[in-house]
């Protein structure tokens, strides 16, 4: 992790902060203060419980995100609370460093290996189901409904309604739950997508069994749905082919009278501003 919870936890309370301070300025509504002038003697001391509920809540939302998802609580608040105190405490901060620091590069590992270790597994299996076909690359994919047809290149734009899984079921992505199907240049998406739809005609349904290194690799999408080294599955119904044409080079050469001058074709290819999160 590039970042500790204890430096997100600061961050997130300055984000508040400044977020406090922007609704004031726009003079929205406040929230009203609940009467903890009866709870506490003084203005300090309702401020400070007020930041302790505060850190507490985002510490607890960035504790979820420490790899393998076990913490011990009890010692998080005594070393907390000592540390904020300037006891003595049973680490120097230099040892605490290198301790976290050791525990979550032992546990990004561990987690690692098991979704490597789940994914092969599954595409082990899955590859002498009924129907499969293996592709050199590793992908996987299966025929739901056979069509006929031109089938896109990699240069063309596709319209698809499609869903994605990870293994465990989880829906990630779903035109089919928006009710609206999607375009894209086919060679613009995850390596797995512009292999594999390139196998299909319009009218076709596939279904494809995606490895990490054809998906979104080892970083998923961060801060998204898809984590790192996650193997993926694709239901993908091809709707539509627009056909990628060359530009077309115009002479240097004056042109006669009789022939209106043409303005040199542009690039119908879209630039690469699809972002492959299928």
């Amino acid at each position: 992790m590039k970042k500790t919870v204890f430096i997100l936890t600061a961050m997130a309370l300055v984000l508040s902060t400044a977020h406090a301070k922007n609704k004031k300025k726009n003079k929205q509504k406040e929230v009203p203060v609940v009467a903890c002038t009866k709870l506490f003697n003084n203005d300090v001391d309702s401020m400070s419980y007020a930041l302790g509920v505060n850190v507490g809540k985002d510490f607890a939302k960035n504790l979820k995100g420490i790899p393998g998802g076990k913490s011990n609580i009890d010692l998080i608040i005594s070393g907390f609370a000592t540390a904020l105190k300037g006891d003595s405490t049973l680490m120097t901060a230099e040892v605490a460093t290198e301790t976290f620091k050791a525990y979550i590069t032992k546990a990004q590992n561990a987690d690692t290996d098991a979704k490597k270790a789940a994914g092969e597994k599954f595409l082990a299996e899955n590859s002498k189901a009924e129907g499969v076909t293996v592709n050199p690359t590793g992908l996987q994919y299966k025929i739901l409904t056979p069509a006929e047809g031109p089938k896109p290149t990699a240069k063309d734009t596709v319209k698809v309604h499609y869903k994605g899984t990870l293994l465990d079921g989880t829906v990630f992505d779903s035109s089919i739950d928006r009710g609206e199907p999607i375009e894209f240049p086919l060679g613009q998406v995850i390596p797995g997508w512009t292999e594999g739809v390139q196998l299909m005609s319009v009218g076709s349904k596939y279904k494809f069994f995606v490895p990490y290194n054809l998906g979104y690799g080892e970083q998923g999408t961060q801060g998204g749905p898809i984590p790192g080294f996650s193997t993926l599955i694709f239901e993908v119904e091809l709707l539509g082919i627009k056909t990628f044409k060359e530009p077309v080079e115009v002479s240097a050469e004056k042109p006669s009278q009789a022939t209106p001058a043409k303005k040199p074709t542009t690039n119908p290819a879209l630039k690469k501003t699809v972002s492959k999160k299928k």
